[in-house]
C-alpha cells in the first residue's frame, strides 16, 4: 500500500498564501525575513505576519512550514535561532532547513524539523544520517523514480524513523522551475553579479541567451538554443501515478516568486490528480483536461524532468513565460454592496468590453474569474469601459479596497 501523497503549495504573499487553500493544499510553505532561498524573488513575510499566516492555515486545517533553507553563517545565527523560537512560540508545523546549526536547533527547542532540497539528499544512507534530525526529506530533484522508490523500500526494510518515532518520509518536487545547477546549488549568480543564489539572491543568469565563443580562434558554435542553461519547467501531472507507486508521501509545488493564479491552478490540478489516481480514475482524458490548464500560468514549457531516467534536460528556447493566457492589470477594488453580493472597481488602465474574462485576486478571498455579461460602467448598462470609469459586477465574494482586478489575454497579445 503506498501512502497517500500530500499537496505542498508555495506563498510568496497572503494573496498566494489564501489561493494555496482555495486550491486544496494540505501544506503550505513560506519565508520570512532573507534567510530563504526566494530572499529576492518572493514578498517576503516577516515574523511579525507568522501569527496570521498560522491562523489562516490552521483555521482551514492546512499545515504551514517555514523555510530557513540558505547557507548560513556566525553573523546569521542569532536571526536564525530569534525566527526559530518565534516560529515555535506561533506553532510553525515544520521548519524546512538545510543548513546542519539550523537542523540542531531546530531540533534542540522541539520543531519539527524537513531537510531541504538543498542538502541533495541522493542515498539511503543519508536518509539514514539526517533521520536523526528529520521527519521529512525532500529528495534531490535529478533522481529517478527508480531510485526514489528503491530509497522508499530501504526506509521501511531498516525502519528509519525520524525524531517523532514515525518512519520518515520522502517529498520530492512535482511541479515548477528547475535549476541548472544540481539541487539549486548554483555560484553563477554570485560570481557575476556578487549575489549568491545559495543565500536567496539568485539574479537568474541561467534563464539568458548566451553564445558559445572559442576563446582561442573567436570561432562562435552553432547551437540549436541560445537559451543553452534554462531548463523548461517540471511537470509530473501525467506520471503521478508512478510517482505516487514510489512511495513519495509529499508532492512539492515550486513557485514562492509566482502569482496567486499561478499558486491556485497548479495546487488544483494536482490536488484532483492525486485524487483521480486514488479513485482509480486517472484518465488520458483528464490528464489532458489539466496539462491544458497548467498551460495557462506561468511556465517556460514542460518535461518529467529526470524521474523517468533522463540524464540530459530540456531547455526553453525562449526568455520568460510561454503561457497560452496572461493577464493585465486594468483595476482596483473600490466598494462592495454585501446585498447584491455586487463589487465595484476603478479602471486605472486598458480597456474592458462586454465578453471579456477578468480575473479578481484578493488577499482575504483567493482567485476568481468572472466573465463580463451582468456588468454596469458608471451606473449605466454598456458595452465598454475606459481608464477611470467606475464598473460593476457580480463576483460573489466580498471585494476590498486592495483587490486586484486583471483582464485575461491570449498569450500572444501581452
Amino acid at each position: 500500500m503506498f501512502p497517500i501523497p500530500t499537496i505542498l503549495a508555495p506563498a510568496g504573499s497572503f494573496e498566494a498564501l489564501t489561493a494555496a487553500i482555495q486550491g486544496g493544499a494540505d501544506a503550505v510553505y513560506f519565508g520570512i525575513e532573507q534567510l530563504n532561498m526566494r530572499a529576492r524573488a518572493a514578498n517576503n513575510f516577516s515574523t511579525e505576519d507568522l501569527d496570521k499566516i498560522v491562523a489562516q492555515c490552521h483555521q482551514a486545517g492546512v499545515k504551514a512550514y517555514l523555510t530557513l533553507n540558505t547557507v548560513l553563517y556566525d553573523h546569521d545565527m542569532q536571526l536564525m535561532r530569534r525566527i526559530m523560537d518565534r516560529a515555535k512560540k506561533k506553532h510553525i508545523d515544520a521548519v524546512i532547513v538545510s543548513d546542519h546549526a539550523a537542523m540542531m536547533y531546530g531540533k534542540s527547542i522541539g520543531l519539527s524539523v524537513h531537510a531541504s532540497t538543498q542538502l541533495n539528499i541522493s542515498n539511503i544512507e543519508t536518509v539514514e544520517f539526517f533521520a536523526a534530525f528529520a521527519d521529512v526529506m525532500v529528495l534531490a530533484r535529478e533522481l529517478s523514480l527508480k531510485q526514489v522508490a528503491d530509497i522508499s523500500r530501504e526506509i521501511k526494510r531498516r525502519k528509519i524513523n525520524g525524531p517523532s518515532g514515525d518512519l520518515v518520509q520522502l517529498e520530492i518536487f512535482a511541479h515548477g522551475a528547475l535549476c541548472m545547477a544540481i539541487s539549486g546549488k548554483c555560484h553563477l549568480s554570485l560570481h557575476t553579479q556578487f549575489a549568491s543564489a545559495n543565500r536567496g539572491a539568485c539574479v537568474q543568469n541561467c534563464r539568458r541567451k548566451y553564445i558559445v565563443t572559442d576563446k582561442e580562434d573567436g570561432h562562435e558554435f552553432e547551437i540549436d538554443n541560445e537559451y543553452i542553461m534554462s531548463a523548461k519547467d517540471l511537470c509530473t501531472i501525467d506520471l503521478l501515478d508512478q510517482v505516487i507507486a514510489a512511495g513519495v508521501s509529499v508532492l512539492k509545488i515550486e513557485g514562492r516568486g509566482r502569482s496567486a493564479d499561478y499558486v491556485l491552478t497548479t495546487t488544483k490540478c494536482y490536488r484532483e490528480a492525486v485524487q483521480a489516481v486514488l479513485d482509480k480514475q486517472y484518465t488520458p482524458e483528464k490528464i489532458s483536461t489539466w496539462r491544458h490548464e497548467l498551460t495557462k500560468v506561468y511556465n517556460r514549457g514542460f518535461w518529467e524532468g529526470y524521474y523517468l531516467g533522463r540524464k540530459l534536460g530540456e531547455w526553453s528556447d525562449q526568455p520568460g513565460s510561454v503561457a497560452i493566457e496572461k493577464k493585465v492589470y486594468v483595476g482596483k477594488g473600490s466598494r462592495y454592496y454585501p446585498r447584491l453580493k455586487v463589487g465595484e472597481f476603478l479602471l486605472e488602465s486598458g480597456k474592458l468590453r462586454t465578453g471579456d474574462t477578468v480575473m479578481l485576486i484578493s488577499k482575504g478571498d483567493g482567485v476568481h474569474q468572472v466573465v463580463l455579461s451582468d456588468w454596469r460602467v458608471n451606473g449605466l448598462e454598456a458595452a465598454e469601459a475606459v481608464k477611470g470609469d467606475k464598473i460593476t459586477l457580480p463576483v460573489g465574494v466580498k471585494v476590498h479596497t486592495d483587490d486586484k482586478l486583471y483582464k485575461i489575454v491570449a498569450g500572444s497579445e501581452a
